[in-house]
């Protein structure tokens, strides 16, 4: 089977990874891809968000299925386009259509989609130019921390939790009328505060069964002890350990099986994967939000877990058979730490050689914002350079290995955060 994968970050090299094991690949390809898929496969340099650029490859390469790593093309329509075109149609795209990708495109859809469902989520109002007004009697109607939310896609980073009103107004003006987040924040979401600890739940559907793959626990912002800027994401750890048997059947009975039921009873297209960012609150989950992708850094431990054939699974969900798959699962702890350029979020500087690559051991690298230059070396091409995956029987084996193999890597600014898990260990 010929595979295209579009992306070049973390999750992309984790998905190529274990796309590499499968018996059932030939060819892989990713566009763009990163210094790690290189290995795996051959990069390609199309433009992916030129759909067009994107079919003349796909029929060259006599492409079987296209594995969409971010939200960005399924919300311009990359699956719509294929179904729309009698070349492409055979081809499987692994990704919701547009309308269902709107779950992560439009934080208020998703909400009134939760509303509708009755499904479990902080209660919310939305807001823009015409109604600002309004937006600022709501906060003030509210008790602090004050969560804003740009509608459309920002990167991850359209987030903001305020702890003083007078902020929060000054940030919803910012958003809305000067657009912070460009036009994904022409919208923003005002939500009411839930005050839990965080949770990534992964399934794969086929549209009408679904397979729950492992949780993860991922640490978003830049500082330790959870401060400063959010970012793309410092690093994950799976299996959650407070989500229990008993949590899961909570989540899948409130949460997934609505989910996929509602997407069905609206008419939404859906084959790939739903990420529910839930918040653990007493011991009910809520939904914070969905993306429409698997997570990233969450891929980095999630994705070494899973057992199973991952292409076998893909080819089930394009053909729909999904319902005779099952999934199995590595029981160790997996720990993800991110080495990031020093500066992120904020301004950074590309082009840092990389050294210590081939003295790790007994640990995954998954490659995110590298490129080889002119000269053969890995040097930093992002933010978010590298992330460090290892597993344990326990959560802190996990963590020391990918620690110690993390002091191993250097390039000029790098940083980690220090206290992943901390957050997780009782004693």
């Amino acid at each position: 089977m010929n595979i295209l994968l579009i992306g070049s970050g973390g999750r992309e090299h984790a998905l190529a990874w274990k796309m590499a094991q499968s018996p059932k690949l030939t060819n892989l390809f990713t566009a763009p891809g990163n210094a790690g898929t290189q290995e795996l496969g051959k990069n390609v340099d199309i433009d992916t968000s030129n759909f067009n650029e994107v079919k003349k490859f796909v029929l060259e390469k006599n492409i079987d299925i296209v594995v969409v790593g971010p939200e960005a093309p399924l919300v311009e329509g990359i699956h719509d386009f294929f179904l729309a075109d009698d070349k492409l149609r055979k081809v499987s795209v692994i990704g919701p259509e547009k309308d269902a990708a709107m779950l992560e495109g439009s934080k208020d859809f998703a909400k009134e989609f939760m509303m509708k469902y009755k499904i479990p989520t902080a209660a919310f109002k939305t807001f823009d130019k015409s109604n600002i007004e309004e937006a600022y009697s709501f906060l003030e109607s509210l008790t602090p921390p004050y969560v804003l939310k740009a509608d459309g896609l920002a990167a991850g980073k359209g987030v903001l939790i305020i702890d003083s009103l007078q902020k929060a107004k000054a940030e919803l003006k910012e958003m809305i009328e000067n657009e912070r987040f460009g036009d994904a924040s022409r919208k923003v979401v005002i939500e009411e505060f839930l005050s839990g600890i965080e949770l990534s739940v992964f399934v794969l559907t086929d549209g009408k069964s679904y397979l729950i793959l492992p949780s993860a626990k991922d640490y978003k912002r830049i500082g330790e002890g959870d401060t400063g800027p959010n970012t793309g994401g410092m690093g994950s750890i799976s299996p959650v350990p407070f989500a229990d048997e008993l949590f899961m059947q909570k989540i899948e009975k409130r949460i997934i099986k609505p989910t996929i039921d509602g997407l069905q009873k609206e008419g939404l297209r859906y084959k790939g994967f739903i990420f529910f960012g839930l918040i653990k609150v007493e011991d009910e989950p809520y939904v914070i939000e969905y993306n429409v992708r698997m997570g990233d850094p969450e891929s980095e431990s999630v994705i070494p877990r899973i057992k199973s054939d991952l292409v076998e699974l893909f080819e089930a969900v394009g053909n729909g058979s999904l319902n005779e798959k099952t999934v199995e699962f590595d029981e160790d702890f997996f720990a993800s730490v991110f080495l990031v350029s020093g500066g992120y979020p904020g301004s950074y500087e590309k082009g840092k050689v990389m050294t210590g690559l081939d003295e790790t051991d007994d640990c995954i690298l998954f490659h995110a914002g590298t490129k080889v230059d002119e000269n053969g070396r890995v040097v930093t091409n992002g933010g978010r350079v590298l992330a460090v995956t290892a597993s344990g029987k326990t959560m802190k084996d996990a963590l020391g290995k990918a620690y110690d193999n993390a002091e191993k890597i250097d390039f000029e600014g790098k940083y980690y955060r220090k206290d992943l898990g901390k957050d997780l260990i009782s004693e």
